[in-house]
């Protein structure tokens, strides 16, 4: 069984692509059937052993701060790290650098997951790694269909109507060592793509983990905010 009980949130975005449910409400308290998503991902946490937990926050932070106060009515223990500028992923992470010195989880605040993290983080040990990737089985059917042609004669090779593009993608959900703070530039805006490219320079071992037989539900724009929210509703039932 891990050692470690600690995950950090990155709940401090402002979340444009959600706007204007965001003018007021920062995503991660966006509401999700009958509690908000911040709250879904941390009972998950909770149901995976996990009860120590870093807040990374900033826009509208206050609202964050006075819901979940110091976590103890979920029986959690939580802290908070303010990040007072937009710096970007970076910036968010590097501003909870003093409240962790073991390894830990790092979570985007704006998914949610199903699935036995402990095994992520038992793979993580055992690989020896500096930061282990969550990725998951992704499908999606495009919306036309896609020509190919000789770009000398224009001639039409092939006409594909309405493929399905697969792959595996990143799911913000991570296993880190401490080391990962080493490769955050301080005072700049800095994504998490730039971080991760540079600890592969700096030889550092990046392992990927593949969630399998799940659905990946993120909250990244409305449309696809609307499908988890419908999700979750489901899962509640109808309320008479």
């Amino acid at each position: 069984m891990p050692q470690t009980k600690k995950a950090l949130i990155l709940a401090g975005g402002m979340g444009t692509r959600l706007q204007p449910f965001t003018f007021f409400v920062p995503k991660p308290m966006l509401p999700l059937a009958d509690k908000p998503l911040l709250e879904h991902l941390m009972v998950w946490l909770k149901h995976n052993g996990v009860k120590d937990i870093v807040l990374s926050v900033s826009y509208l932070r206050h609202m964050i701060e006075d819901y979940f106060e110091d976590g103890e009515r979920w029986g959690l223990k939580i802290s908070y790290a303010n990040s007072e500028s937009p710096l970007g992923i970076g910036g968010q992470i590097l501003s909870a650098k003093n409240l962790i010195d073991s390894t830990f989880y790092l979570l985007y605040g704006d998914s949610v997951f199903d699935f036995d993290l402990n095994k992520m983080m038992a793979f993580h040990l055992k690989s020896k790694a500096t930061l282990t990737i969550g990725l998951m089985h992704y499908a999606e059917k495009m919306r036309y269909g896609i020509i190919e042609r000789d770009e000398k004669t224009g001639k039409v090779l092939e006409w594909r109507e309405k493929p399905e593009v697969k792959g595996l993608i990143n799911v913000g959900c991570y296993v880190a060592e401490p080391t990962l703070f080493d490769y955050i530039p301080k005072g700049k805006m800095y994504g998490f793509d730039g971080v991760v490219r540079d600890m592969i320079k700096g030889k550092e071992k990046v392992v990927s983990y593949v969630i399998e037989g799940k659905e990946f539900l993120d909250i990244g724009d409305e449309k696809s905010y609307k499908k988890v929210y419908d999700l979750y509703m489901s899962r509640l039932g109808k309320i008479l």
